[in-house]
């Protein structure tokens, strides 16, 4: 390989037919006369446009079959010439400078020598696992394994995306299971009842995975009074879209009741039929907590679920799956924003030092209102969130903005890619070139967990019954 050409942070390599270059590899670029390298990754791939290999390719096409006789080639041109139409550009991006003691800079201010450097395929998987104290194999790449520290996942916003059935769940049970067998405590809002069966293999043997399971009328069942005023505000508010002049009048009623000792969903609904308050306000809030009882999510009786009883699931290890499977869209945000509540008390308390959120099927209750506290202070108080959604439109650029790893895979369509391409931590010339047209359970990982070197890999099985693949008819 020889070098062409630099522009930005571009550099172009010169293939020839013999060596092999993939998107996605990384060269090292190594000047021996200042003893370091420049990396590169492989974006995309084209043919060097060499003058006159058009004119002999028509000529080629033009005489094809129609001429007799014996081809004289005493020179041994024709071969020459058939190397030049294969050689191949590499379109590569500037990642960094490995140092003579091996370690990575992102200093790009120097050049290296066309004549005298050396141009050689680099495993960058060495800087990627180097230092790594809670390892977690996601996949291979280019037949070597890949490990991330856990770490890596730690204090952050986490995005997986892809179109449906590249791979998004799988891995994002692959980082739920590793994370909880480091101890990591684990919460998932299930909507498909996909991770129900985690603490399975496939042949039907258990698992060491503490695995709780709750869905709507077996175990998701709440007291009111438990749940205090700033869930129950914040559950009519964000889920049940409350205007903020009925918040208010809630907010009194609700306080009344509780010096009486007397809060529950029923009290509740008859207080606000006869108190005094305009028509309208009376009607918001009666109607918004008829919802509430319709659901039942609240029971002021028997065995309801609080946020000790959270604790206890996930604490150590633990993971607590709510199933949302079969339940409509109001029930479902009406749920996320509970949990939501809950963790930021158990949180808030210091009972858990952090805990791990993962929102499959993030795009059907993904809203402003309430998730700007996921990204922003929740995550000052322990609240580390992984959002898989084959919808990356329905992100926030905000919250791609402040995510320190995405996950990608396969995507076609330009709207989505251009999206994904408002990620700070990428170039979108990478996004675009690398992502379009990968093949199922391969994935570019960009942040902090590959330190920010983008790499593809092909994500490891699992040996759980997942149950999200795809049901078809003809199988």
């Amino acid at each position: 390989m020889r070098i062409y050409r630099k522009e930005g942070d571009e550099v172009q390599l010169i293939a020839f037919p013999d060596e092999q270059v993939h998107k996605a590899d990384y060269f090292l670029i190594e000047d021996p006369s200042v003893s370091r390298g420049l990396l590169v990754q492989v974006i995309d791939l084209q043919y060097a446009n060499v003058p006159g290999v058009l004119e002999d390719i028509l000529r080629d096409v033009m005489t094809d079959g129609e001429l007799d006789g014996k081809d004289v080639d005493p020179l041994n041109i024709s071969s020459e010439v058939d190397a030049l139409k294969d050689t191949r550009l590499a379109v590569c991006k500037v990642r960094g400078t490995i140092d003579q003691d091996g370690s990575l800079t992102s200093s790009t201010s120097w050049l290296p020598s066309r004549t005298t450097s050396r141009i050689r395929p680099y495993q960058v998987t060495r800087l990627i696992t180097n230092g790594g104290h809670r390892p977690v194999k996601v996949g291979h790449a280019d037949g070597e394994p890949v490990q991330i520290d856990a770490t890596g996942l730690d204090g952050g916003l986490n995005i997986i995306t892809g179109r449906k059935g590249s791979g998004k769940s799988h891995l994002a049970k692959l980082l739920l299971l590793s994370m909880a067998g480091w101890g990591a405590p684990c919460i998932v809002l299930d909507v498909n009842g996909e991770y129900v069966n985690l603490h399975k293999s496939k042949d039907g043997r258990q698992s060491n995975s503490r695995l709780t399971v709750l869905a709507v009328r077996s175990g998701l069942n709440f007291a009111t009074a438990k749940l205090g005023l700033r869930t129950i505000a914040g559950v009519l508010s964000h889920a049940l879209d409350l205007p903020a002049t009925s918040s208010k009048v809630f907010t009194t009623i609700w306080r009344q009741l509780e010096s009486r000792g007397e809060v529950s969903l029923p009290n509740l609904i008859s207080t606000v039929q006869t108190w005094s308050c305009h028509e309208s306000v009376r009607d918001a809030l009666a109607s918004r907590l008829q919802v509430l009882l319709e659901t039942g999510l609240f029971t002021d009786e028997t065995n309801p679920l609080t946020e000790e009883k959270i604790l206890h699931t996930i604490e150590n290890g633990g993971v607590l799956v709510v199933n949302l499977k079969n339940q409509n869209q109001t029930v479902r945000r009406i749920l996320v924003e509970i949990f939501l509540g809950e963790l930021t008390k158990i949180l808030s308390s210091n009972w858990l030092r952090a805990a791990f959120l993962f929102a499959e099927e993030a795009h059907l209750y993904l809203r402003d209102t309430y998730w700007d506290d996921i990204v922003t202070r929740m995550r000052h108080i322990g609240l580390f969130t992984t959002f898989i959604t084959n919808q990356p439109d329905t992100v926030q650029e905000a919250i791609y903005r402040q995510a320190d790893n995405i996950f990608i895979f396969n995507f076609t369509n330009e709207h989505d890619i251009e999206a994904i391409g408002k990620v700070a931590k990428a170039d979108s010339e990478t996004i675009r070139y690398l992502v379009r047209g990968i093949p199922t359970r391969r994935c570019l990982l960009l942040g902090n967990v590959v330190h920010d070197l983008p790499m593809m890999v092909d994500v490891e099985p699992l040996d759980v019954r997942t149950m999200g693949e795809t049901r078809l008819f003809f199988n």
